[in-house]
């Protein structure tokens, strides 16, 4: 597929790009196909794609399983992928964010910019063996953030608690229709265990986010202010700020949190 390709399939569809759904679509076969390779799919494997678009991606997935899903939210792009690939591959219609995921062993999508984080969160919620997602540069920058760079955040601490992640390809924005304002990334995510002990989960979760809304205030302010400490818990590193822990350190505060509310409720 390309630029002329894309063109005309848009004509053809009466698709009209929206930017509130980050519909850009990706005109580079070459890309595309390398996304592909990257996620190594085998003839077996349950493969789920989240907005198929145009279907530059959809073309090579049922290349190379038998079992492809897809969930597309746009009604026109749906009609598209239905009558263009029909029982090759399986169509869940709906908001990928709110819409149950089929089980699957395998995640590759070109993420609408708009719902990255919440399909990424969810993501991590389920039992693949790899995902290859094209994201948003920043963002891409966002999951693979060393600790005390401004790109550090609530989201690399969640990826590196769940998966190994790194940057596999840059993608300029021309290789997009309509061409974005911000260049993109492929990113490989694979699930392992964590590396480091976490007593609850939702405990962890919720430290995490409430100090990265405040990064810039010592974690003891952040959490006191969220009601999730009381001023005589022995919590570590009440004087830090997120941003300069790593992720275990983080852990360690959410174990210690756990621990002094479970004592206090025995």
């Amino acid at each position: 597929m390309n630029r002329g390709e894309t063109g005309r399939l848009i004509a053809e569809t009466g698709v009209v790009p929206k930017k509130s759904k980050g519909q850009n679509f990706l005109i580079d076969d070459r890309v595309a196909a390398r996304q592909v390779d990257f996620a190594e799919i085998s003839r077996d494997d349950r493969v789920l794609e989240v907005g198929p678009g145009l279907g530059i991606l959809t073309s090579k997935l049922i290349e190379r399983s038998d079992d492809v899903s897809c969930v597309e939210i746009d009604d026109i792009l749906a009609d598209h992928i239905e009558s263009t690939y029909g029982e090759k591959l399986r169509l869940i219609r709906g908001d990928a964010v709110k819409v149950p995921f089929p089980p699957f062993d395998v995640f590759v999508s070109n993420l609408p910019y708009s719902v990255s984080t919440p399909i990424i969160f969810k993501l991590l919620e389920h039992d693949f063996r790899k995902a290859v997602v094209m994201v948003q540069k920043e963002f891409a920058d966002r999951m693979i953030a060393d600790v005390g760079g401004p790109d550090y955040s609530r989201l690399t601490v969640n990826l590196f608690y769940k998966a190994d992640c790194r940057l596999l390809e840059k993608v300029p924005r021309s290789r997009f229709k309509p061409q974005p304002k911000v260049d993109s990334a492929v990113v490989e995510i694979v699930p392992r265990p964590a590396p480091f002990e976490v007593r609850d989960e939702t405990t962890f979760f919720r430290v995490t986010e409430v100090t990265f809304n405040h990064r810039r205030k010592k974690i003891g302010t952040s959490l006191r202010a969220a009601k999730m400490i009381r001023e005589d818990w022995n919590i570590p590193f009440l004087d830090s700020r997120v941003e300069e822990l790593r992720p275990s350190e983080i852990a360690e505060i959410a174990n210690s949190v756990f621990l002094c509310g479970k004592e206090r409720r025995s």
